[in-house]
C-alpha cells in the first residue's frame, strides 16, 4: 500500500523527525489515522523508531525519502505524472471559453457580413435607378455592420492583456502583488469564478484546534474549542458539551471532572513532540473565506461582459438574416447548422454570470453569519467569568510537554540491538556513579 500523501508532506515540514502528536497537529488527522500511516511510511521508506525512556515514540525518515518511494511504487510515479499534466489540461480548459467566445463572435459577423453583402447584391442587381437608389440606402443601413473588420483586427489585442502591461499591472508588479491573468483566463473566471475559497475548511479547522491544544499544552476547556466549531447544539447537548466529542476522538482526548464538576480536556498524544517550537500562531476562531465573483480585474470583467452581449446581440441579429436568407449551403449553411449552439452560449454566457452572482451574495451572507458567531465565542475567552477561570486554572494541572531528544532513548532502529545495549550499559553505569558521587 502506498503511503499517504498528506502524511509525507507533514514530515517533510516538519524536519523529518516526528511523532504521532506532530503529524497529527500539523495535519489535523485523526492520531489512529496518523499512527498507522507513520507506520506505513517508515515501513515502506527505510524510517527508523526512536524509542524514548518514557515510552514514547519518535519517527526519523531519511531526507530522500520521497525518492525511495518513488523508485518503489509505480503509483506515486503516476501521480506526479498526473499532477502536472493535469495543471497543463486544466489551463488549457481555463483558456478554451475565451478562445470559443472570440470564434464565436468571429463566426456571426462574417456570416452577418456575407449575409448582408448578398442581400445588397440581389437588390443591387434587381431593379433600375429606383432599385439602385435604394440599394445604396440598404448599403448604407448594412454599412454598420463593416466597422467588423477594423474589430477583427483589433481582437488580438485581448490576448496580450498581460504582456502590454499596462498601469494597474506595472503597480501590481512594483508592489509584489500577485500579477492579473490573461483575459482568456479571465474569461473563464467571469463564467464560473476561481473555485472555493475555502476547499479546505476542514483541514484548517482540525488544523486549529491541534494547534490551539497544543498552544495550552495538551489540556483545554470547551471553550477554547468552541470558536473552530460550526454547531454547538441546542440544550441539554451544548450544556454538556458534547460538541467536544469529535475533538476528543480524532486526538485520543481524555474528559478530567473537577472536584467542583467542571469538565476539562486533556489530550496526551499533542503533548509529546519531536520539534522544540515556539507556540504555532493561530487565529482567535475559524474564519471562512468569503466568496469573490471574479479574481480577474474589473476591466477584465467589464470586458468579459461587453463581448458576452456584443456575442448574443449578433447571434439574434444572426437569426433575423438566416430566416430571411435563401442561401443553404457553404459557410452560411455551416453557421445555420450550428445557429441553436451559438444562440444557447450566446444566452448561457450573461445567464451564468447573473446566477451566480446572487448564489455569492447569498453565499457570502450565511458565512457571515458563521463568522460572527464564532467571533462571539472567542470574545467570551477575553473577559472569562469566575467559572470559566476556575475551569482554565483546572485544565492547567494536566497541562505539559514533552520533549523527545537523541539523550533519553532507551532504543532505536538506526544501530544494531548489541550496540545499544552497550551504550545502555555505559549510561546507566555513569548515572550510577552520579548518583554515588552525589551522596
Amino acid at each position: 500500500m502506498a503511503p499517504n500523501p498528506t502524511i509525507m508532506q507533514a514530515v517533510e515540514q516538519l524536519g523529518y523527525r516526528v511523532t504521532v502528536g506532530d503529524v497529527a497537529a500539523k495535519a489535523g488527522l485523526d492520531v489512529n489515522f496518523a499512527q498507522r500511516e507513520l507506520l506505513t511510511l517508515a515501513s515502506e521508506a527505510g524510517g527508523h523508531l526512536q524509542v524514548a525512556e518514557s515510552g514514547d515514540i519518535a519517527y526519523l525518515f531519511p531526507n530522500n525519502f520521497r525518492d525511495i518511494l518513488r523508485n518503489k511504487f509505480f503509483r506515486l510515479q503516476l501521480q506526479e505524472w498526473w499532477q502536472k499534466i493535469w495543471k497543463i489540461l486544466f489551463y488549457l480548459i481555463r483558456v478554451s471559453f475565451g478562445i470559443v467566445l472570440v470564434a464565436s463572435i468571429l463566426l456571426i459577423f462574417a456570416a452577418i457580413t456575407m449575409l448582408l453583402s448578398s442581400m445588397n447584391s440581389d437588390n443591387n442587381g434587381g431593379g433600375g435607378g429606383g432599385g439602385g437608389g435604394g440599394g445604396g440606402s440598404d448599403g448604407n443601413r448594412g454599412g454598420g455592420f463593416f466597422f467588423f473588420p477594423y474589430f477583427w483586427n483589433e481582437l488580438p489585442w485581448i490576448f496580450y492583456w498581460n504582456h502590454n502591461e499596462p498601469y494597474y499591472q506595472q503597480q501590481s508588479r512594483l508592489s509584489g502583488q500577485k500579477p492579473q491573468m490573461s483575459f482568456l483566463e479571465a474569461v473563464f473566471s467571469f463564467l464560473f469564478g476561481d473555485g472555493n475559497p475555502n476547499y479546505n475548511l476542514e483541514e484548517r479547522k482540525w488544523s486549529d484546534i491541534a494547534a490551539a491544544i497544543r498552544n495550552n499544552r495538551g489540556a483545554v476547556v470547551a471553550e477554547q474549542i468552541a470558536p473552530y466549531l460550526d454547531n454547538l447544539g441546542q440544550g441539554y447537548a451544548r450544556e454538556y458539551e458534547e460538541y467536544m466529542l469529535p475533538t476528543l476522538a480524532r486526538f485520543d482526548g481524555r474528559p478530567e471532572v473537577s472536584p467542583e464538576g467542571q469538565i476539562v480536556y486533556h489530550f496526551p498524544q499533542l503533548q509529546t513532540t519531536a520539534v522544540q517550537k515556539n507556540p504555532q500562531p493561530v487565529g482567535a476562531y475559524l474564519r471562512e473565506m468569503l466568496w469573490r465573483f471574479s479574481h480577474a480585474s474589473s476591466g477584465q470583467v467589464m470586458l468579459a461582459a461587453g463581448l458576452g452581449a456584443v456575442n448574443l446581440v449578433g447571434a439574434l441579429v444572426l437569426g433575423n438574416l438566416l430566416t430571411k436568407s435563401a442561401i443553404a449551403s457553404g459557410f452560411i449553411g455551416f453557421v445555420s447548422g450550428i445557429y441553436p449552439l451559438l444562440l444557447i452560449y450566446g444566452v448561457g454566457f450573461l445567464t451564468i454570470p447573473l446566477i451566480r452572482y446572487f448564489w455569492t451574495q447569498w453565499k457570502n451572507s450565511r458565512i457571515e453569519t458563521r463568522n460572527q458567531e464564532r467571533q462571539q465565542r472567542a470574545m467570551l475567552l477575553n473577559q472569562p467569568d469566575a467559572n470559566l477561570q476556575q475551569k482554565l486554572s483546572y485544565a492547567q494541572e494536566f497541562a505539559a510537554e514533552n520533549l523527545l531528544t537523541g539523550e533519553d532513548l532507551a532504543y532505536t532502529t538506526e544501530t544494531d540491538l548489541t550496540q545499544q545495549e552497550l551504550e545502555q550499559s555505559a549510561k546507566i553505569d555513569a548515572e550510577w556513579q552520579r548518583r554515588i558521587d552525589g551522596v
